[in-house]
């Protein structure tokens, strides 16, 4: 990248307060409600033979899909991450996930083997 450009197509600053970029406005999406969403619930084996429960299949804004994935981390006790649609959560959690995901309203399935 040449010194002094933007990966924003050359735009540095806008005084339009309803300024969107291209790239901030298609990763836009309206969160369905909880009993629309259809998410598959996984387990993973990661590196070092460790175990991970995935759950992918959420549409919506990667804020709300943060704050799911910071609440089942909360519910399940363990670390975590969310982004990209999947939330991952650290070992065999999925009767925790599954219990929390019902109690809120969520359509979910389990998936794999």
């Amino acid at each position: 990248m040449a010194k002094g450009k933007s990966s924003k197509g050359g735009i540095v600053f806008s005084t339009n307060p309803d300024y969107m970029s291209a790239r901030q406005d298609s990763h836009f999406q309206p969160t369905v409600p909880p009993q629309q969403q259809n998410l598959r619930i996984h387990l993973d084996r990661l590196k070092g033979n460790k175990l991970a429960t995935r759950i992918a299949g959420f549409t919506g804004s990667d804020d709300d899909l943060k704050d799911l994935g910071k609440t089942l981390k909360s519910q399940c006790g363990v670390g975590g991450t969310a982004k990209d649609g999947i939330i991952i959560l650290q070992g065999d959690v999925r009767p925790k996930a599954e219990a929390y995901l019902t109690a809120n309203g969520y359509k979910h399935k389990r998936s794999g083997g």
